[in-house]
């Protein structure tokens, strides 16, 4: 550990960090451009600094003005005042600054010089494991992915926020809605009136698809994953522990080519079958969509490969799963309905720490079954009521013709809103064609 400690301290710039302080002294207004650019207490190198940015950011809070009377103030009063030198320490910090209106390229600097002692002490952690393992490979790799995926996000982690902040941030927002040639301000899934009713798919949210076995669920789940990756030019990891790679090839195939789902699965092709399969292999080359096959998908395998979709590309715009009840428990508690209540609450946290939508498949018990009027219900969700508590919205899938066969509505499937944690509820008539593509009646 002496060796990180040791590299860590030439990453520093202390007079970065005393301008950065200098400037919020002589004008307190270069607080939120500090702050914008993601500053935190524990990215000064000097803890002493670190004390003083606090100091400022609680006086922000209160309202209250910020100078070096007013920070000296606030130090004296939390005991920390001799610890930062006294008030003629904190007084000196205004006339370390180069240029004032340069402050965001001082926080800058302070802010990314943090970033990497992080990861001289991520890299430190990470070689001490591995040099004395406790644990098997998987479980090293799956810590190091973590750590490192962490650096990535620590400008986004929970922090404390004024109302006013978040509303003028929210403000912002809506403008830019307004201005956007969008229809929608979450990703579009390729079903205009589901669009309208949800806003799209928006990020941070989780959405779960349930219905009874055969109804559809996976097919309508595979469409939004493939539109999202197509039109949005979303990336997407589509994680199946239902359906193989090779199915959903063949799914995809089906779709995009016209070829008859069944003939596909066959193998039984017409010479007239080839071009427009191959122009559909073709335009799969470069889409953004990443498969998951693993019939025993755990929680961590799910965030150990949602992490290096999004460490490798940037960013992952949507995670899709295709099952939830048919998640492995890492730890299983003996209890099914507490082992999808954790799968549940894991895909939401999922959802808000890489900040994308989470789409979860989800089977319905045995219950809809039992009742003259067949249409899907809250409390038909299986295995846990935590689902329902979790999810942001809860589509609901329902066909006519499945119970049934002189149906006058054959083919057609009801998406019904259950539940919208932040708009209207309602039900949308669709379709589905001969390649297994659903679209409004």
């Amino acid at each position: 550990m002496t060796s990180a400690v040791h590299n860590a301290a030439h990453a520093q710039n202390l007079e970065a960090e005393r301008s950065v302080l200098g400037a919020i002294l002589l004008d307190e207004r270069s607080l939120h451009g500090v702050l914008d650019v993601g500053l935190q207490d524990d990215d000064f190198y000097r803890p002493a600094h670190g004390r003083v940015f606090a100091a400022m950011r609680a006086l922000h809070s209160a309202g209250e003005a910020i100078d070096h009377l007013t920070v000296a103030a606030h130090l004296q009063r939390n005991g920390e005042l001799g610890d930062v030198g006294g008030p003629a320490s904190v007084e000196e910090l205004s006339g370390w600054v180069p240029a004032a209106g340069h402050y965001r390229e001082y926080a800058a600097i302070v802010h990314d010089l943090a970033q990497v002692r992080r990861l001289m002490r991520a890299t430190y952690e990470i070689q001490a494991a591995a040099s004395a393992p406790r644990s098997g490979s998987d479980e090293l790799i799956e810590r190091a992915e973590q750590l490192i995926f962490q650096l990535r996000a620590s400008t986004g982690r929970g922090r404390q926020r004024l109302l006013s902040d978040a509303v003028n941030d929210e403000v912002d927002r809506l403008a830019q809605c307004s201005q956007s040639a969008r229809a929608v301000p979450g990703l579009t899934t390729g079903i205009a009136p589901l669009d309208e009713l949800l806003g799209g798919l928006q990020q941070g949210r989780l959405y779960v698809v349930a219905a009874r076995p055969s109804m559809g669920k996976s097919l309508i789940a595979l469409q939004i994953a493939r539109h999202v990756a197509a039109v949005e030019c979303g990336r997407v990891l589509f994680a199946s522990i239902e359906m193989s790679d090779s199915e959903t090839a063949q799914r995809h195939l089906a779709a995009e080519s016209g070829v008859a789902p069944s003939r596909i699965h066959l193998g039984r092709l017409h010479e007239h079958d080839w071009p427009p399969l191959l122009n559909a292999a073709q335009a799969s080359v470069g889409l953004p969509l990443h498969l998951l096959d693993d019939g025993d998908l755990s929680l961590p395998t799910l965030r150990a490969h949602a992490r290096q979709v999004a460490v490798r590309h940037g960013r992952l715009e949507l995670l899709v799963v295709d099952y939830l009840q048919l998640m492995r428990a890492e730890k299983p508690s003996g209890s099914r309905v507490e082992d999808v209540s954790a799968f549940s609450r894991g895909l939401k946290r999922l959802a808000r720490e890489f900040n994308c939508p989470v789409i979860a498949v989800s089977q319905l018990s045995r219950a809809v079954e039992q009742r003259p009027d067949k249409r899907p219900l809250l409390s038909d969700l299986r295995d846990s009521g935590q689902v329902e508590a979790d999810a942001d919205c809860v589509l609901m899938l329902y066909r006519d013709d499945y119970y049934d066969p002189d149906s006058e509505r054959p083919g057609e499937m009801d998406l019904i809103v259950r539940k919208n944690r932040q708009g209207e509820l309602g039900q949308i008539a669709t379709r589905i064609d001969e390649q297994l593509r659903y679209s409004p009646v």
